[in-house]
């Protein structure tokens, strides 16, 4: 059988790089991958469907199911996943020293139903009893899908151009849930502080509470790419566990380590204690990171119905997969 020609559009992922540079090939595929940032990729994908398989973000997906309106299928790869307690932003000046200090402030998103955010909401309102309906949010960009959201919910949209951090700093918002820190942050801004500075700690008793280990991207493929090639969806998802497995194998050789940190092989060590030996793990045999951004969703309005496993991933991808099959490591 000749391989079939497929682009992937994904980000520049130390656990995808076999992928990219060839040394782990999806069985029957011609792989051509596309290293782009991720809200580029979304865009075009999300707009144009120019690409045959993409990174994608979880929320906006699963927004597309529950809606019955996906033009895409997903295999269970999650090529971005962070805690996100370090996330959280406040003005100095706003008063707010505790959590519970959020209630009746102006909050700052980058996008409302931006996957971090709405992990974040979850945070909030399960960890610390501040409902997102206690908040007056401010976004800066309008609603990448362009769906409406609840009449009741307190959202206003920033003007063109406006950055959430310099929203923050200047005091029009009074804190801000971040994807990544805010150059007003980075600077060393006096008005911008993080509301957890012990927010390692705080997200390593979190997992061990909960198990939820958040996901913010995974992987979809063209409905059409898929049904003219439904057997290309396990092929890739081995694919994607073999290139991790390789990037794990290299982050674990000690003798010189190919990361650039003093105590890279305590920390490995250390996450898997506490994660598992698979210490970024795929796969859905721990639902509890999705099961909660359902029930998120669901809760702030973002979605009319929870979609099951078997709605959001294709069936053959549901079960385990032995992360050298096929592909030998090195």
């Amino acid at each position: 059988m000749t391989d079939i020609n497929l682009t992937l559009a994904c980000g520049p992922f130390d656990r995808t790089q076999a992928l990219r540079d060839g040394s782990v090939k999806p069985e029957g595929i011609d792989l051509t991958y596309l290293t782009l940032e991720p809200a580029e990729i979304f865009y075009r994908m999300i707009n144009y469907r120019e690409f045959d398989l993409s990174e994608m973000s979880i929320t906006n997906y699963i927004t597309l199911v529950s809606l019955g309106e996906s033009p895409f299928v997903a295999i269970p790869v999650f090529p971005s996943r962070v805690f996100r307690h370090g996330y959280f932003f406040i003005n100095t000046g706003s008063g707010i020293k505790t959590p519970a200090d959020l209630k009746g402030k102006r909050g700052g998103v980058v996008e409302y139903r931006q996957t971090a955010g709405v992990y974040m909401r979850g945070i909030m309102q399960h960890e610390y009893g501040v409902k997102p309906s206690d908040v007056e949010w401010v976004q800066a960009r309008p609603d990448r899908l362009g769906r409406k959201f609840a009449d009741d919910l307190k959202l206003t949209t920033a003007p063109p151009g406006s950055q959430p951090g310099d929203l923050l700093e200047k005091g029009e918002i009074d804190f801000l849930l971040s994807a990544s820190p805010p150059t007003a942050f980075t600077r060393g801004s006096s008005k911008v502080a993080r509301l957890f500075p012990n927010y390692r700690e705080l997200e390593i008793d979190y997992y061990k509470r909960t198990k939820i280990y958040p996901i913010m991207h995974l992987i979809v493929i063209r409905k059409d790419v898929h049904e003219r090639n439904p057997w290309a969806a396990l092929s890739l998802y081995k694919a994607f566990l073999a290139a991790k497995q390789r990037a794990m194998q290299a982050l674990a050789h000690a003798g010189a380590p190919r990361a650039s940190f003093a105590w890279l092989h305590s920390l490995i060590e250390e996450e898997q204690s506490i994660i598992g030996k698979d210490w970024f793990p795929y796969g859905v045999e721990n639902p509890a990171a999705i099961t909660a951004l359902l029930q998120y969703m669901q809760e702030q309005g973002l979605i009319p119905r929870k979609p099951a496993l078997e709605e959001l991933f294709v069936p053959s991808t549901l079960r385990p997969v032995p992360v050298d099959e096929g592909h030998p490591p090195p």
